[in-house]
């Protein structure tokens, strides 16, 4: 049983960033993002306990996390209560390994980024993320979020098209 807690641990510790760092993004509020980390790890657990392990944990946890978001987003007693955190949940965002120095001087170009970033439609929101900041192919996103590869891209596009306008960049 000590190996078995051992392999969920490392597990864990492996997957623990970015499903925070997915659910911070999707619903823009930490208290509720944390609150849904909390969900998928336990299931996680649950599935790890009964061993009918997935054969890629990163895929199981990154549909499992976008259901969970979607899930708390559509609950008919969390909107009316939800008060996005605005800036707050920008700067709370884990950063990777940065130095106080890169954290101060990218701050100010980070919440701009982040303004504009909210400023996209949530499922522009949600594709963007799961493309460019997970990683995850146009195919694979379209399997998650139960879209046409199509509708992927053309989402896509439109988010990109939007981001660098609003950034001041050229398409």
């Amino acid at each position: 049983m000590l190996n078995d807690e051992t392999g969920y641990e490392e597990l864990y510790k492996v997957h623990y960033r970015r499903v925070q760092r997915l659910c911070r993004l999707l619903l823009q509020n930490v208290s509720e993002a944390e609150e849904v980390e909390q969900e998928i790890f336990l299931k996680m657990l649950r599935q790890y306990r009964a061993e009918s392990w997935p054969t890629d944990w990163r895929a199981w946890l990154t549909r499992g996390t976008v259901s969970a978001c979607h899930d708390r987003q559509r609950s008919t007693w969390w909107n009316p209560w939800r008060l996005p955190d605005g800036e707050d949940a920008a700067t709370e965002l884990p950063s990777f390994n940065l130095t106080p120095e890169q954290e101060v001087l990218g701050r100010e170009e980070r919440d701009r980024i982040w303004r504009c970033f909210q400023q996209l439609s949530p499922r522009q929101q949600e594709i963007f993320i799961l493309r460019y900041l997970e990683g995850w192919s146009t195919d694979e996103v379209a399997s998650i979020l139960g879209l046409t590869n199509s509708s992927v891209k053309q989402h896509l596009f439109r988010a990109v098209r939007r981001l660098r306008k609003s950034l001041g960049d050229r398409p």
